[in-house]
């Protein structure tokens, strides 16, 4: 396994965890900044305010998109063990 081989494993590996991480993370900061908002319109600053409502939209967010995140892994995994005979033999 060269030099090269490991660079393009950890780069598709890092797109692959932004790519599966963006959709609840953009959730969170979309409903924390929502709340941020209505928290600084109404002056209200009940630390439970901000973190109920972004629970609970992660937890949306996880169930809508779960089963694609899940088949994002499982293909990517399956991929890498593809690849570990050509990736072998070049050692």
């Amino acid at each position: 396994m060269s030099d090269a081989d490991v660079t393009e494993i950890a780069a598709q590996t890092m797109m692959l965890a932004a790519k599966v991480a963006a959709p609840i993370l953009l959730t969170a900061l979309a409903v924390g900044f929502l709340i941020s908002l209505f928290q600084a319109a109404t002056q209200i600053q009940e630390p439970t305010l901000s973190f109920v409502p972004k629970m609970i939209s992660v937890a949306v967010v996880l169930l809508i998109t779960g089963n694609w995140v899940l088949s994002s892994l499982v293909d990517f995994t399956e991929h890498l063990f593809d690849q570990l005979p050509r990736l072998l033999d070049r050692t």
